[in-house]
């Protein structure tokens, strides 16, 4: 129930309202308008005394008994607190800024006892409290939306800060692929005028054209062992280089050893390579294999092209799906998508000491989500982390249900130094940091309970010990109005 008037209770005196601390230092003039408006009113253990997300419509004073404050999160009723001190105020504390700002209850007030609290009407109370402090509402109105505008300011920074570091983590991501495309572009392009050179060596007549064509195959032959090289330890690669070199010496083909690593690489074996000198002959044995490695390194290299270029796309896929630029703010969402996004995009900034595993359960379904923002989650729990690990360790990203079967659970952890017991209960404060002066701005956390709470109605749970700390986001399946 939202409290009201209750025109069955009762009046206060000046001198109980002097009582209260609030009213104290108020003239007889003051005292005299509360007293004429206001009313006590007995609520019941048990009873709501107002209900957050209802209209503010009074102001609340206790005068006796116990009440708790408490928020709504994810369906279940959390205490915020509970106390019995007489004067403790709640209800429609904002009611002096007017419609500057949504007038409903921010929480909702519960009799823990019998309590008698004293109401007063909003709409009364909020325009008198300006017209008898204006200095005061002139200094809370610059504290409150000042303090606003700040976090607002501070969070945008917050998010462009990560947006820079992020964007020259992927610069340097992208770099590597691209630097390895150039370089093998160059290369790609020497070993085709040699093949040129070589082809004209081959079809100066010495070569009749049934053994041509047996090249031609034996080339796409090449070609095929080269696109599915077996994968050789250095110990194997080393050994049958050495074979191969070997045999090249023992048929008079020049520069063997030069050869040999680009052959071993295409898959080629000593038993193939007699069948080319069975096909070709001895007299033309060096030029049809030097044709062959050229075709093999070609091959070879255009496939480092086109895992660059690949790379090279996933990244900008990666980047697209972080960002969601090209999609809808709300959508339908695969949150492991997100995650494996989030980690790419972050994967500059994590030690090659800090062992990434994930554990998704791919089960799940999709879930209605602001995407980009629920990225900027997994960034700061990933990042906060990886911090956390100094260079070492394991982060681990589980996925699944949760124990209710109505939320998708996503678990970051991290084998860190912790969080001290006498941090964590505001750790999810605006401004507060464990990190050094200049490198945290205290707000990530904020930020996130935020977009998970407040935006998608989730939760985020915090539990950690020496060497172990688990961030625990819930999301509802459903979407939730």
């Amino acid at each position: 129930m939202s409290t009201s008037m209750h025109e069955s209770g009762r009046r206060l005196s000046a001198s109980e309202l002097r009582s209260l601390f609030l009213f104290e230092a108020l003239d007889d003039e003051k005292v005299a308008w509360l007293a004429e408006r206001g009313w006590a009113v007995t609520h019941r253990a048990g009873e709501a005394i107002y209900t957050e997300g209802e209209p503010a419509t009074c102001f609340v004073v206790l005068l006796s008994g116990t009440v708790s404050l408490s928020r709504n999160i994810r369906g279940d009723d959390v205490e915020l607190s509970r106390t019995d001190q007489v004067g403790v105020y709640g209800g429609a504390t904002q009611a002096y800024l007017g419609e500057q700002v949504a007038q409903v209850y921010n929480n909702t007030m519960h009799a823990i006892t019998d309590a008698e609290v004293y109401e007063l009407p909003a709409v009364e109370f909020g325009p008198v409290v300006r017209e008898w402090f204006p200095m005061a509402m002139h200094l809370l109105e610059g504290l409150f939306f000042g303090m606003r505008n700040s976090n607002n300011a501070v969070a945008e920074r917050e998010r462009l800060l990560a947006l820079g570091s992020l964007s020259a983590g992927l610069t340097h991501e992208l770099n590597n692929p691209a630097a390895a495309a150039v370089r093998a572009t160059a290369v790609l392009r020497d070993k085709v005028a040699g093949m040129r050179h070589k082809l004209a060596m081959i079809a100066d007549g010495r070569i009749d054209g049934e053994r041509l064509h047996g090249l031609v195959e034996l080339q796409e032959t090449a070609v095929k062992k080269a696109q599915n090289a077996p994968k050789r330890t250095a110990l194997q690669t080393s050994d049958a280089e050495d074979a191969i070199g070997d045999w090249l010496d023992g048929h008079d083909v020049s520069g063997a050893w030069d050869l040999a690593p680009t052959l071993v690489a295409g898959g080629v074996e000593v038993a193939w390579l007699e069948d080319v000198a069975s096909c070709i002959g001895e007299l033309d044995l060096e030029p049809a294999v030097r044709w062959l490695s050229y075709t093999i390194e070609t091959e070879l290299l255009m496939g480092e092209i086109d895992d660059a270029v690949a790379r090279i796309s996933g990244l900008v896929g990666a980047a697209k799906q972080y960002s969601q630029l090209d999609r809808g703010p709300f959508q339908v969402v695969d949150v492991h998508e997100l995650l494996d996004a989030t980690l790419i995009m972050l994967n500059a900034k994590i030690p090659q000491g800090v062992r990434v595993v994930t554990e998704y359960d791919r089960s799940v379904p999709r879930i209605p989500a602001y995407a980009a923002e629920l990225n900027q989650v997994w960034t700061n729990l990933i990042d906060n982390g990886v911090s956390a690990m100094h260079g070492s360790g394991t982060l681990t990203i589980t996925t699944g249900l949760d124990s209710t079967g109505n939320c998708l659970s996503v678990d970051i952890h991290d084998t860190g130094s912790g969080i001290a017991p006498e941090v964590r209960p505001r750790i999810f404060e605006p401004f507060f940091t464990t990190k050094p002066v200049g490198e945290g701005t205290g707000l990530g956390l904020d930020i996130s309970y935020r977009i998970v709470v407040k935006k998608h109605h989730g939760d985020i749970r915090v539990t950690s010990e020496p060497g172990s700390t688990h961030f625990t986001v819930t999301l509802p399946l459903q979407e939730t109005r």
